[in-house]
């Protein structure tokens, strides 16, 4: 506590006691002024507004910031919990995306089953895809059956969803695939439920395009896009995906396969089909030739005396 050195006054609590003294008669003349109702009082108070409010702006700003900081860091939590409902979503997603493609397998095994006859067309062989090439000129993928396999030439292949390509060139222990996006990939559809034949050509794009279509009109954005089977180049009835409007206008195709995640394939076997030597073979087997019973030789002798008895 301050005091005087040489005789020990106390000068601070005086001072205290009347700046607190002041504090509280100028809060009170604050209060009375400003419940006094008169209207030169009024814009007494106006004036000292408009003077003193606008020069506290400044120490508001930090207020308002912390403010937006709040709002910014409630927002942030709401969209970080929409995305972990969404990767929720996505694995549940995934999750039947796999129990469709093993419903798939068992469907087919279970066709297979109640078929008298298998079509060759319907079985496959599975394969690794072991590279990768694409680029803005080519697109394919390497896979690791080849001709010990069995693979040929020209046959098809699928992922678990929907057709992928054909197999350009086989190796011994690996093939490779030309992508349907590829710009040398042709091959014929059916659009459904129209049934419009097209041409689904390629264009290194990731949505391949539909040309040579019959009526335009029968053809809405959504329908099913299939292999028609034209040509014995694939099975018929394959899943390529579903129509699009491109951006340029024309209509593509969204396909069905996951190009993205190319991971196996599989190739459909195309054999050629049986050959029949004769068409009448296969509609009425010949009949074979009755053969006579051997005839005795007293029977010859008595059969040539009565012709020359008669004769």
């Amino acid at each position: 506590m301050a005091r005087s050195a040489g005789n020990g006054i106390d000068y601070v609590s005086p001072v205290r006691r009347i700046l607190v003294g002041v504090t509280i008669v100028l809060c009170l003349a604050i209060f009375v002024v400003w419940r006094i109702d008169s209207p030169r009082v009024e814009r007494m108070r106006t004036e000292l507004l408009d003077r003193v409010v606008p020069s506290f702006e400044f120490a508001g700003a930090p207020i308002r910031s912390l403010a937006d900081m709040v709002d910014d860091f409630q927002s942030y939590q709401r969209i970080y919990e929409q995305n972990q409902d969404l990767r929720r979503e996505l694995q549940q997603m995934k999750a039947w995306k796999e129990a469709a493609v093993q419903l798939e397998q068992e469907n087919a095994k279970l066709l297979a089953l109640n078929s008298v006859r298998l079509d060759p067309k319907l079985t496959s062989v599975s394969g690794v895809v072991m590279a990768d090439s694409g680029s803005p000129f080519r697109q394919s993928a390497l896979l690791n059956v080849g001709s010990r396999d069995g693979i040929r030439d020209g046959w098809a292949t699928m992922d678990g969803l929907g057709l992928v390509g054909r197999i350009a060139g086989v190796g011994k222990q690996t093939s490779r695939v030309i992508l349907l996006t590829d710009a040398a990939s042709r091959i014929p559809v059916t659009i459904q439920p129209s049934g419009q034949r097209a041409m689904l050509s390629g264009d290194n794009a990731s949505a391949p395009t539909l040309d040579f279509i019959e009526d335009f009109d029968q053809v809405r954005p959504g329908d099913r896009v299939v292999s028609s089977g034209d040509g014995g180049l694939f099975p018929s009835g394959i899943l390529v995906g579903q129509v699009i409007a491109g951006t340029d206008g024309r209509l593509r195709t969204r396909l069905a396969a996951d190009y993205e995640r190319l991971e196996f394939m599989r190739v459909l076997r195309s054999h050629e089909g049986e050959v029949v030597p004769a068409d009448g073979s296969l509609i009425v087997p010949p009949q074979p030739v009755p053969l006579l019973p051997p005839v005795p030789e007293e029977g010859i002798d008595q059969l040539a005396a009565g012709q020359s008895e008669n004769g």
